[in-house]
Formats: C-alpha cells, sequence, structure tokens
C-alpha cells in the first residue's frame, strides 16, 4: 500500500507552521520596539528555515505555500496583518515569495545528510536565510529601482540582515534535538545503520 502523499502528521505540522508564520510577521504587535524606523522586525525569515530544518523539503514547502496563499486569500498573516494581492506585488512582496523556496531549500540539503549534526543544520539555515534576502532584496530593488541604487537596497537591509544571522545560529542550535524528536523513525533508521 502506497504511502499517501500528506499525512495527519504533515497537516498537522505544516497548520503549525502557517500559524508560527503568522505571530512571527506580527511579533511587533506584542514587542513593539522591535521597529527599524517605520519597517518592523518580523520572524518570518526564522520560521521558514526552521520549518525547513524540521519538516523536510517537501512539507517545509507545502506548509509556506499554505502560508503564502492563506494570505493572498484575505486572511492578515503578513506583516504588518496585511493581506491579499497587494502585500505580494508591494516592496517587500520578494521576501514572501522567498520563503517556500528558503524551506525547500533547507530541507533539501539537510535530507541529503545521512547523520545530520550541528554544522549541517547551520549550513542549511544559512542556505534558506541567503536564498531570502537574494530574493526579497533584488524583488525590492526591481520595484523600487526608481528610488535607489542596488548598494542601497542592500545597505537597506543590514539591520534585518544582522537580525537574522543571530536566528540562524539559534535555528541551527535548536534544530537537532526537536528534528529527532518529530522524527523518530529517522533516528532510529540511522541508529540501525550504525549498528549494521
Amino acid at each position: 500500500m502506497n504511502k499517501s502523499f500528506f499525512s495527519v502528521r504533515d497537516i498537522t505540522f505544516s497548520a503549525m507552521f502557517i500559524a508560527l508564520m503568522a505571530i512571527g510577521a506580527n511579533i511587533v504587535s506584542w514587542i513593539p520596539f522591535l521597529t527599524i524606523g517605520s519597517v518592523p522586525l518580523t520572524l518570518q525569515p526564522f520560521f521558514a528555515v526552521l520549518a525547513g530544518l524540521l519538516l523536510g523539503r517537501r512539507v517545509a514547502f507545502i506548509s509556506m505555500v499554505g502560508y503564502l496563499l492563506v494570505g493572498l486569500a484575505g486572511a492578515p498573516v503578513f506583516a504588518g496583518f496585511s493581506s491579499g494581492p497587494a502585500a505580494l506585488i508591494g516592496p517587500t512582496g520578494g521576501f514572501i515569495f522567498s520563503f517556500p523556496i528558503a524551506a525547500f531549500l533547507a530541507g533539501w540539503y539537510l535530507q541529503n545528510k545521512q547523520q545530520p549534526n550541528y554544522i549541517h543544520f547551520l549550513i542549511a539555515a544559512t542556505i534558506g536565510i541567503i536564498s531570502i534576502y537574494l530574493i526579497g532584496t533584488n524583488y525590492m530593488y526591481m520595484i523600487l529601482s526608481t528610488k535607489m541604487n542596488y548598494a542601497t537596497a542592500w545597505i537597506g537591509m543590514a539591520p534585518f540582515a544582522l537580525k537574522d544571522v543571530v536566528f540562524t545560529f539559534i535555528a541551527a542550535s535548536i534544530s537537532p534535538s526537536i528534528y529527532k524528536a518529530i522524527n523518530p523513525m529517522v533516528s532510529k533508521q540511522r541508529n540501525s545503520n550504525k549498528s549494521a
């Protein structure tokens, strides 16, 4: 009998990360000082990468696409409790589009490792964060190219990138133990491979 493409477990974790993304997008509602100028800091990159580290490329990608679709449908899950197509075609829309890609890439790298350790998690998280900024910043520059040059676009991202570098290390630090806890079959398989 073939394993179902999307199990109850997959649905549960996907829903959980959609909720975490919505909370992370609007963290300044509970911690107002997390703002740089008029732009609020968010935890979306952290949770997008964390999804990739914990859920694997397929479920992580689907969960981030689900988050995007929920916001596109009108639920206020994007930063500033925004939603709809306007949020996606605005200057920061590229970051929203980048989350499924970042989650997939982080999960893809990690799933290719037989026995992932902290370094593997750190590399996977770094790949995810870099992809977010490459896509998001270039998209923002494309939208605002008449108002800023390319260097200015990247310089403007520096404070946010610094925050996400810190959270990259946090994600890599907390993920190994959580990964083993939510993927018991993977852990058993690796242990059996060691004893074989």
